[in-house]
């Protein structure tokens, strides 16, 4: 007999090897014998079959396990990680965020750059070069943002943002963000980052800024463009009390509740003074951390949503402040936001007279935290500007139901103002739920904002649910009015309810 096994081992192992081959329905992707939660014939039929692969089969395998999580995967708490600043008030999730309002917060921990699918299919290919990606810190992520709407509106919901369009499914946004955090918990060395987001959908009309390809709505009035919405560098220096940022290029500005980016937001729709304030800036803004409680920030920069080589662009300057309470339960967030000569911008462009909106303003928030799942967001503002136009900043393009067009609009001589209170509300319910009671009131006292003078208002009701860390969606209804004017559907009506929801898909 030649030398090897018995025939008894033989048997053995042609069994296991037929075992091996069958599919486990209760073992997880990674191995574990543990049942998954919620385990059904579909989740088994799409399934990945091997635990190798390419790319693709690593980023299918990444959703699948956002999708169908072990029980396992799914009790797993992540540590604590080091951080100099106060502890993280709330929970994210469910809420957007754990922190106060604060942007760059210096002493936080950066996000884990593989925590979404897209850089986990990259870090898994347990290569010299995955591991270098993985030593540079330099992440790609990005999401995708759909919503519907059922609107008492026919023409568009305007000045309800960002669901202009009514009775319509739309994208909003396709974002795409390459970005390196600096490391501003560790003080022993300098370190660097910086940050490039490219936006596509309908939302840009809102985020886009005077040369930054701004002809896609200036000059041609589209619907749907593409918006580099933020392109920055930034140094972090530890050396001065808690620590020094220095940024340089367009960031998103400072400080609202609200932000651009509908995966950092409460609710999918935003309020009725958050459609008129200041969206970016671009120049230099220096953040100094003086300790965990205070942070001050500076800024010079080319005028609000206006690159530097904009026709309309002017030197202005900005500076803020933030406390947070030792006790951790209250914040402060204040900014003089814009401060120059405060007159609209008027200038020949595309051969005809335009211009571009050039408003000053002080702009506040104040946070309350109840306990970590109830929360309470305020902010205020007062806004001038002079010898400025009805509406705002003109398009020259053709005018379309969805708004805008129609090239330079109405002189309004001498002073204008306008101000108004938001609150956001907040309540958790379930670590993947919370919903929030959204309300404001708003005064344009010539129009030069809204398009129409006078008192408007908004109560807005919605609900957020986690499916899991890559997929949310969030219903609402809200009733925004003006009044004193006709203000919605095109000038048509005082008010609207609107319904709908909107997706958010991460990658």
């Amino acid at each position: 007999m030649p030398k090897g096994k018995s025939p008894e081992a033989k048997k053995e192992d042609k069994a296991d090897a037929t075992n091996s081959e069958q599919p486990d329905t209760n073992s997880a992707v990674n191995g574990s014998k543990e049942p998954r939660s919620g385990e059904n014939g579909f989740a088994n039929f799409i399934k990945p079959k091997r635990e190798d692969g390419g790319f693709l089969f690593r980023l299918y395998k990444a959703y699948y396990d956002e999708f169908f999580p072990s029980k396992k995967e799914n009790s797993d708490e992540e540590p604590e990680q080091p951080r100099r600043a106060l502890p993280a008030p709330f929970d994210a999730p469910p809420f957007p965020t754990g922190e106060y309002q604060g942007y760059p917060l210096i002493g936080v921990p950066a996000p884990d750059p593989g925590q979404y699918p897209f850089m986990k299919a990259l870090y898994g290919a347990n290569s010299a070069w995955s591991e270098r990606i993985k030593d540079s810190r330099i992440s790609f992520s990005g999401w995708v943002n759909s919503s519907g709407n059922w609107s008492t509106a026919r023409n568009n919901n305007i000045p309800e943002v960002y669901w202009i369009v009514p009775n319509r499914y739309e994208l909003d946004q396709l974002v795409f963000k390459l970005e390196r955090y600096p490391d501003t918990v560790q003080t022993d060395h300098i370190d660097w980052g910086f940050r490039i987001v490219s936006l596509y959908g309908m939302d840009y009309r809102y985020t886009m800024g005077g040369g930054w390809g701004s002809d896609q709505l200036l000059k041609h009035n589209l619907l749907y463009g593409w918006d580099p919405t933020e392109v920055y560098f930034n140094i972090y220096v530890p050396y001065f009390l808690g620590g020094t940022d220095i940024r340089v290029g367009r960031w998103i500005a400072c400080p609202d509740i609200e932000t651009q980016y509908s995966l950092d937001n409460l609710m999918g729709t935003h309020s009725i003074l958050f459609a008129v304030d200041t969206y970016t800036d671009t120049g230099i803004m220096l953040t100094q951390m003086i300790n965990e409680q205070w942070t001050v920030q500076a800024a010079i920069h080319s005028g609000t949503d206006m690159a530097p080589w904009y026709r309309g662009s002017l030197l202005t300057g900005a500076a803020g402040i933030r406390w947070v309470a030792q006790d951790n339960n209250d914040a402060i967030y204040a900014w003089l936001n814009a401060i120059n000569s405060g007159q609209f911008r008027h200038f020949q462009e595309y051969g005809v007279p335009l211009g571009h909106e050039n408003f000053n303003y002080v702009v506040a928030t104040w946070q309350h935290r109840f306990s970590k799942d109830i929360l309470t967001k305020t902010e205020a503002y007062y806004m001038w500007e002079r010898n400025g136009e009805l509406g705002g900043t003109p398009s020259l393009g053709p005018v379309q139901p969805f708004g805008g067009g129609g090239g330079d609009g109405t002189l309004i001589p001498g002073l204008s103002q306008s101000y108004g209170v938001l609150n956001y509300t907040s309540f958790a319910f379930t670590r993947k739920d919370y919903f929030t009671l959204r309300n404001e009131w708003y005064r344009d006292e010539t129009g030069f904002r809204q398009g129409a003078r006078g008192n408007l208002t908004s109560h807005t009701i919605g609900l957020s649910h986690y499916f899991n860390d890559v997929l949310v969606v969030r219903p609402e209804i809200g009733y925004y009015r003006n009044w004193t004017n006709p203000n919605f559907d095109n000038g048509t009506k005082n008010g609207v309810w609107i319904y709908g929801f909107d997706v958010t898909l991460r990658f």
